[in-house]
């Protein structure tokens, strides 16, 4: 396990739309596994919406918590469960009971999944089924990005955030004790924090945005061991295949690596940052040029399945202006996406690096 890799020339950035983690695992294993240094399980099942199925896994059901909104009842054609939004306005809120004064969250289940998720890519991987080089890649949120989509009245999400930012802790201690950091890669999901520095937000607490971003790279990513790998993704969410806002160009992501580089006391690998399909100009891949975050590989999200290969090979020429090395990745995770498309969109990963 020493020789592991530490960069790939692919990021797989987390969900992936399969049937289940299995076929996650022999599927990317077999189309991308010679250039990605981790594997994630695709977060398949009820965690295909990202931190949708803390709300009504871990919210919904809390003794101290209390519902406000929940998404309607699902129609027979809608293909969709009960627990799943539609957009932002149907989207899950809550807020503390009244009378709480000493929230806590038990089990947030990122690490009881990850554990069963490990020991089905160990199989996987000593089947051959996975380089063996390849580790495995935990995905999460940093707080804010968990709690301030579903706490939108004033001062619930500064009621709720220390207790789950606490929890969250404890997730990745359990996390790091059941998975060999030599085995093991994390990857914090930047997404609440981009767009709320964006000032998009009707609702948030009270504070400034970039010191509550910054706060959080210094408090949580040292707990990610040395011997494991730990990434950036910055995101400007994708519900419904749309931005929340288009990035103008790289240069809020830019500038959000450089502070993350200079604040963290702990190594960064890597650093993930969208490119929108119809962005193949100078101007949006110019803040590159600005990039101060060491040896850290970034990835850029160029690889769309809409204008398959043509299409990224035009994003990634204009890109090698700006950034000699890099690596390449989606947009954002695939989970909303039909399972059929899948296998050729990994190929396109492949072929363009060709």
């Amino acid at each position: 396990m020493a020789n592991m890799k530490s960069q790939g020339d692919i990021l797989l950035v987390g969900s992936v739309p399969l049937e289940d983690r299995d076929a996650v695992f022999k599927t990317c294993g077999a189309h991308v596994g010679a250039y990605v240094a981790s594997i994630p399980d695709g977060e398949t099942g009820d965690r295909t919406i990202w931190v949708v199925f803390q709300a009504y896994r871990v919210w919904a059901e809390h003794p101290q918590i209390e519902t406000l909104l929940k998404p309607p009842a699902a129609k027979p054609d809608e293909g969709r469960e009960d627990w799943m939004p539609t957009g932002m306005h149907d989207l899950w809120n809550f807020k503390v009971k009244d009378g709480v004064t000493d929230l806590s969250f038990d089990n947030l289940l990122y690490a009881d999944v990850a554990k069963e998720s490990y020991e089905a890519f160990k199989k996987h991987r000593e089947a051959g089924n996975i380089p063996k080089d390849v580790r495995f890649q935990v995905s999460l949120p940093l707080p804010r990005s968990a709690v301030s989509w579903f706490f939108r009245s004033p001062g619930e999400i500064a009621r709720v955030l220390p207790a789950y930012t606490q929890a969250l802790k404890h997730e990745v201690d359990k996390i790091t004790k059941a998975i060999p950091a030599k085995d093991l890669a994390i990857q914090w999901d930047v997404c609440w924090e981009v767009l709320d520095i964006e000032g998009i937000f009707p609702w948030r607490d009270e504070g400034d945005a970039w010191q509550q971003y910054t706060k959080q790279i210094e408090e949580m990513t040292p707990l990610v061991p040395e011997d494991a790998l730990m990434g950036i993704h910055l995101c400007y969410a994708d519900l419904g295949h749309k931005h929340m806002k288009e990035p103008e160009d790289l240069g809020l992501v830019v500038e959000m690596a450089n502070r993350a580089t200079e604040i963290s006391t702990r190594r960064i690998d890597w650093f993930h940052v969208p490119v929108p399909r119809n962005r193949s100009d100078d101007v949006y891949f110019a803040p590159l040029k600005k990039l101060k975050t060491g040896d850290a590989r970034i990835y850029l999200g160029l690889v769309h399945y809409t204008d398959g290969l043509e299409g990224t090979k035009n994003r990634l020429a204009t890109a090698k202006k700006y950034l000699a090395n890099f690596g390449i990745a989606t947009e954002c995770g695939l989970g909303r996406r039909p399972a059929s498309t899948v296998p050729e969109l990994l190929d396109i990963h492949r072929e363009a690096l060709s």
